[in-house]
């Protein structure tokens, strides 16, 4: 892959992000703020800025795994950044809403907040995947002497 350095450093922001947010900020702001009706309103703004990083990001990826053309791994490495993207384009436009919603009628909001998590958890999971992949040693190629 030409452009390896740009696209592991984009998967690393992005799986980085994500784990910082998930699992530092968002439980830190819980237990310091004490009241979940305090800390929820954050740490929702605080998810949908992660989903629009991820957003800009995975686009970014996309275009340099396509430009990289094709290979034995960029159908993978295309598959987990759509993967992505996906989840987070799905967790912002129709998950967030169905929490609000719940929050505001009374309607199921723990099911939509298990919803929630798991689309984090799959976001997580697949630029996991695509920084283990990109981060894989390559073969050298021979360099006349």
């Amino acid at each position: 892959m030409r452009l390896q350095r740009p696209a592991l450093m984009l998967a690393a922001l992005w799986w980085g992000g994500i784990t910082a947010l998930s699992f530092l900020a968002v439980p830190t702001l819980f237990a310091s703020l004490g009241s979940p009706a305090v800390a929820g309103p954050v740490a929702a703004k605080l998810f949908s800025l992660q989903c629009w990083a991820g957003v800009v990001i995975g686009a970014a990826l996309l275009i340099i795994v396509q430009r990289d053309g094709p290979g034995g791994d960029n159908a993978t490495l295309l598959a987990l950044v759509c993967l992505g993207l996906m989840l987070a384009l799905v967790q912002e436009f129709g998950v967030a809403q169905k929490i609000v919603t719940a929050r505001a009628s009374g309607g199921n909001l723990k099911l939509w907040h298990g919803v929630g998590t798991a689309f984090v958890l799959g976001q997580w999971l697949s630029s996991g995947a695509l920084l283990w992949r990109l981060s894989r040693p390559r073969p050298a190629i021979d360099q006349p002497a």
